[in-house]
């Protein structure tokens, strides 16, 4: 009788137990889906429920190889943007429970609002499928997509013949494109590998590997120092010019209510880099020291005169002096705007 009471009280200790456990793991789960949306910011506490904090004696955070007891959104620890996190909670009597969960930063600041005026139009070839684009002078550097029919040419503003191309083989999906001193640089969507060129005659000069931590290549700009690249992630990383398979550090893009990512053509122009977002008729300009919107520019009035489906998006940025050219993907147009 009396090993029939003890069982009885073990299993009864177990359930309460158990339904202990589910309650601390449902208050944050609760926590963790709030605060989701709601985001943080670098600085905030993460402020987690007393149904989870008297039962503990310890919380920390476990993310990406790296674990922290200060419940504080650091930036030594966290990036801008979704930070895919597990919390380890030891119980006072030493049980661990784990939780997965999604922290989202966001930047302090709200981004500017930036409005534009046309300023000029100029004719663009509909067949090309730009990927990237960039002006030196009055000439044109274009790179153009799609398996099959990737190349990259070059051509007089307010003109559409090439005065140069090079095809690339079947494989290959060209993507961003830059301009280096008398090279251009291009990307390739998914073959981990990029190539460069005499600017001159665009003849191949050699290829380069990607990071291993650039999965594709989307986007591709230059400020001066470092090759500047977008892989379609939240991530905008800074390459060793003469070793481009090397990282730098990098950045994670993020505005004051969202993330942002599927980054895809870029620009560096004046201390900012501007990034077209994939299927967005808009344009992002971002702080290169740590990944915060400082603008967008809503360009969906022009967008809407020549997207009609999912490819023929808005994608290609260039500056001629301060103002921004601007175009898509087989669009009949280049414009010349001027952005407050």
């Amino acid at each position: 009788m009396k090993k029939k009471l003890l069982a009885g009280l073990f299993v009864l200790a177990l359930m309460v137990s158990c339904n202990k456990d589910k309650e601390i793991l449902d208050s944050l789960s609760s926590y963790n889906l709030e605060m989701q949306s709601k985001g943080y910011h670098f600085g905030d506490t993460i402020l987690l429920p007393e149904s989870v904090t008297k039962e503990s004696e310890s919380i920390s955070i476990s993310f990406g190889g790296k674990e922290t007891d200060q419940l504080i959104v650091d930036p030594e620890f966290f990036t801008l943007g979704d930070n895919a996190v597990t919390f380890v909670i030891k119980k006072k009597n030493g049980e661990l429970l784990q939780q997965d969960a999604t922290i989202n930063v966001f930047a302090k600041n709200p981004e500017a609002q930036l409005s534009y005026s046309i300023i000029k139009e100029y004719p663009h070839d509909t067949r090309n499928f730009t990927q990237g684009f960039q002006l030196e002078g009055n000439t044109i550097y274009e790179s153009d997509g799609q398996h099959g029919s990737s190349k990259i040419i070059k051509y007089e503003l307010g003109t559409t013949e090439p005065k140069a191309s090079t095809p690339q083989p079947n494989d290959v999906f060209s993507e961003g494109a830059t301009i280096i001193g008398n090279k251009v640089y291009q990307l390739t969507w998914q073959n981990k590998k990029g190539f460069i060129y005499n600017k001159a005659d665009l003849k191949l000069i050699s290829e380069f590997p990607y990071p291993n931590m650039m999965g594709e290549g989307w986007g591709l700009t230059y400020d001066g120092k470092n090759l500047i690249a977008s892989d379609g992630t939240k991530n905008i990383y800074f390459l060793d010019v003469n070793d481009p398979s090397k990282i730098v550090r990098y950045i994670s893009v993020a505005g004051n209510t969202q993330a942002y990512d599927q980054l895809n053509e870029l620009e560096y122009h004046n201390g900012y880099i501007y990034a077209n977002v994939w299927q967005k008729p808009f344009i992002l300009k971002i702080n290169p020291a740590n990944g915060e919107v400082a603008g967008k520019l809503d360009l969906s009035e022009i967008a809407a005169k020549h997207t009609t489906g999912n490819d023929d998006v808005l994608n290609g940025i260039a500056f001629k002096g301060d103002n921004m050219l601007i175009t898509g993907k087989n669009w009949p147009l280049i414009y010349e705007i001027s952005v407050k």
